[in-house]
């Protein structure tokens, strides 16, 4: 089905209705199987949500509309409705400060803050952050980068795993999570930064800090399975 064009989407209290038309019990549940503490969830499952932000289609004006209703799969459609162009810094800022939960956290940004021009600059603001979340984002958005942006070059991801390193040595679950993917998946950018991404998880391996130990095992058990 073809995204319809900005002029033609319904308010935020349709797209509130079009949600709650899919909630299962089954999709609530899995909430908390996922490890997803939401604030006020409806029980909507991924699949469900990019159906309706297609039918939806593009509209900066509904994203901010959806994201001050707090819902939780209402922030979750954001990131597929939102218009990356007219996301400004601040609207970042202002999101990442709402972040509560890994799952709105990871989904902004993989699938709408790394679109914008604003990404690179957020991951070295929010990379050193001592909020869980704003710290998670800095690198859930630094592995979506190294994922999606073709365009970057060995610096930036250089830079990306001095952050990396810098900011390891962190015991709680969800911001080692968000360190082991993003130096996961900025290792697979290239001979270069392939090869110091190693050197830091080798590094961070043997750090006397909890936190950086998983983060550095964690990759290399990943670095261990890939085709040599």
């Amino acid at each position: 089905m073809a995204r319809k064009t900005a002029g033609a989407q319904p308010d935020a209290e349709a797209a509130l209705a079009m949600l709650r038309t899919h909630a299962t019990p089954h999709d609530m549940a899995n909430l908390k199987r996922f490890g997803i503490d939401a604030t006020k969830p409806i029980g909507v499952s991924m699949a469900n949500i990019q159906k309706i932000a297609k039918q939806l289609g593009r509209s900066h004006g509904l994203a901010q509309a959806l994201w001050k209703t707090g819902w939780y799969e209402a922030r979750l459609l954001t990131a597929f409705v939102d218009e990356p162009a007219k996301v400004t810094a601040a609207q970042m800022d202002r999101w990442c400060k709402d972040f509560d939960n890994w799952g709105v956290c990871d989904t902004l940004c993989f699938k709408l803050f790394d679109q914008t021009p604003h990404a690179w600059k957020k991951v070295d603001e929010w990379c050193p952050v001592e909020e869980e979340f704003v710290k998670r984002a800095g690198f859930a958005l630094l592995a979506s980068l190294a994922g999606h942006d073709k365009k970057a070059g060995d610096a930036q991801f250089l830079r990306g795993l001095a952050l990396i390193e810098q900011g390891a040595a962190d015991d709680r679950n969800f911001v080692k999570k968000g360190i082991s993917w993003a130096l996961r998946r900025v290792s697979s950018r290239g001979p270069v930064v392939e090869k110091e991404a190693m050197a830091v998880a080798k590094r961070l391996a043997a750090s006397e800090s909890a936190g950086a130990r998983w983060v550095g095992k964690d990759a290399l058990r990943e670095f261990a399975r890939r085709p040599k």
